[in-house]
């Protein structure tokens, strides 16, 4: 799967009368370009801006599988190796997959159950910056 990952600086309402710059990266879904995830980023994200806001900066990102979980408060990428045997040749491939959980001991647990038919190896896994998976509307 194909992601634009953009990470965006702006100023957000963060209390009562208490603006704030924050940072955050969003993965768009579905974009066809980087104009268009940014396009969609901006639509997300305009009843929150209180001042500037500026896209630092948008890439591709390429993740074998996303596994989200509604009560997951982070997303956390891992390093799982694949492994494939034809005929007498294994073949190990790492690849990056993405789970949502609130803390890395469930996020293990999650991505354990979830690519338990597979062939593979969690190779490590940590808890990323990214806020949300946004959809883009095609």
């Amino acid at each position: 799967m194909i992601f634009h990952e953009i990470k965006v600086h702006y100023d957000r309402q963060t209390g009562e009368d208490n603006p704030g710059k924050v940072k955050e990266v969003y993965l768009i879904d579905g974009a066809v370009s980087f104009a268009d995830a940014e396009n969609c980023l901006m639509e997300e994200i305009k009843p929150f801006i209180f001042g500037d806001c500026e896209v630092q900066n948008c890439k591709r990102s390429q993740y074998f599988e996303v596994f989200p979980n509604e009560g997951g408060a982070y997303w956390y990428k891992a390093r799982v190796e694949m492994i494939t045997i034809d005929g007498e040749k294994e073949t190990r491939k790492n690849v990056a997959m993405l789970v949502q959980a609130n803390q890395a001991d469930d996020a293990i647990f999650a991505l354990k159950q979830a690519i338990k038919s597979y062939d593979c190896e969690i190779i490590s896994i940590a808890k990323t910056n990214i806020m949300d998976i946004l959809h883009a509307v095609q």
